[in-house]
């Protein structure tokens, strides 16, 4: 069988492109009597991911993986009493793992750790540069928050827990960038 010509390969090229070049008739959707709807830029943006927390029942014995084990940067634990946890931060360059652990019986983490004995991730937190801003648009938007307005968090920044029936099942942290 012969292989077609270099010649016949270049004008049938020319043709598919100069069909894909053909310009398509544009279809509108709307009449020109509607009204135009513009939508208006957001007044808060995403930033970058914050942390990952993971809430431990063990919290010298998760200190002690991350930074022997693994090797990494991690703090000494921080009582937050008014937020009912011990916080270990893991250090990772561009973002950090937050390792949690009640604090007294009332905690939310021991009422998770009572569901996942042995721990697991608790939230992400996304850092927003307008938490409220955010929290407005949100409420508008009909996405569940866990306390009416946002409170300062384990970095002494405004925050916001978002509900995770809202949120594709994962609890979401919003803080103040």
């Amino acid at each position: 069988m012969a292989l077609p010509s270099l010649h016949t390969c270049r004008t049938a090229t020319v043709g598919l492109f100069s069909r894909l070049q053909t310009p398509v008739p544009t279809v509108r959707a709307f009449s020109t009597s509607q009204s135009l709807h513009h939508v208006a830029a957001p007044v808060w943006n995403l930033g970058r991911l914050n942390h990952v927390a993971i809430a431990v029942p063990d919290l010298e014995k998760a200190k002690a993986f991350y930074k022997n084990v693994l090797g990494a940067q991690v703090s000494e634990a921080v009582p937050l009493p008014e937020h009912g946890v011990s916080v270990i931060f893991v250090s990772l360059g561009n973002t950090k793992i937050e390792l949690l652990h009640p604090l007294g019986k009332d905690s939310p983490i021991a009422g998770f750790l009572q569901k996942n004995k042995a721990g697991g991730m608790h939230h992400v937190c996304i850092e927003v540069d307008n938490i409220y801003a955010a929290v407005l648009d949100l409420k508008e938007k009909k996405i569940r928050s866990l306390s009416e307005e946002a409170q300062i968090g384990a970095h002494g920044k405004p925050v916001i827990f978002l509900h995770p029936k809202d949120c594709g099942g994962v609890l979401v942290e919003l803080e103040q960038a």
